[in-house]
């Protein structure tokens, strides 16, 4: 590794590093008594990937997830995961629409919540199988498929998945 290669990468990780703590800090003015939650949840973000929260409801996840979205002034959604959830209301839908000026019909993709930077997807064991199966493309490729279409995600995409270990099976 030359010298100005190397450099590089020190002021990099320095850089990283003073990131950090800003968040750290300004996630600290909100989130009190969570340090190792937020720790793991800055790692997760800065590499790049995901976290799954297994908690009981009340232990301000929305909260601390909203507030990262809002230090990074990133666009966040929060979806509650239901029994009778399906993939398209998640990924979202093409939606048949007429054009007056020409009487055509064509369809429009219209977003789902998935097409948020940051995520909060509440409590994913209450799903179906295919709804979770989407949610995890969405995660692992960061885009959706619909139809025959597929979708890029905003970049970053960052999920926060929550379980209540109360109704784990």
């Amino acid at each position: 590794m030359t010298d100005a290669a190397a450099e590089m990468e020190a002021q990099a990780i320095r850089g990283l590093a003073s990131a950090y703590r800003r968040m750290r800090e300004e996630i600290g003015k909100v989130i009190i008594g969570q340090d190792d939650v937020v720790d793991q949840l800055l790692i997760a973000l800065f590499s790049r990937g995901h976290c799954l929260l297994v908690g009981v409801p009340g232990l301000a996840k929305t909260l601390l997830v909203s507030t990262v979205a809002q230090i990074l002034q990133l666009s966040f959604r929060r979806i509650q995961f239901t029994p009778d959830l399906m993939p398209s209301d998640i990924t979202g839908t093409d939606v048949l629409q007429d054009d007056p000026a020409t009487g055509h019909r064509s369809f429009q993709f219209m977003q789902g919540p998935l097409f948020a930077h940051v995520l909060l997807a509440d409590e994913i064991n209450r799903t179906p199988p295919k709804t979770q199966a989407a949610l995890l493309e969405a995660m692992q490729e960061r885009h959706v498929t619909v139809g025959s279409n597929t979708y890029r995600l905003p970049n970053p995409f960052f999920v926060l998945a929550t379980q209540n270990p109360i109704e784990q099976e």
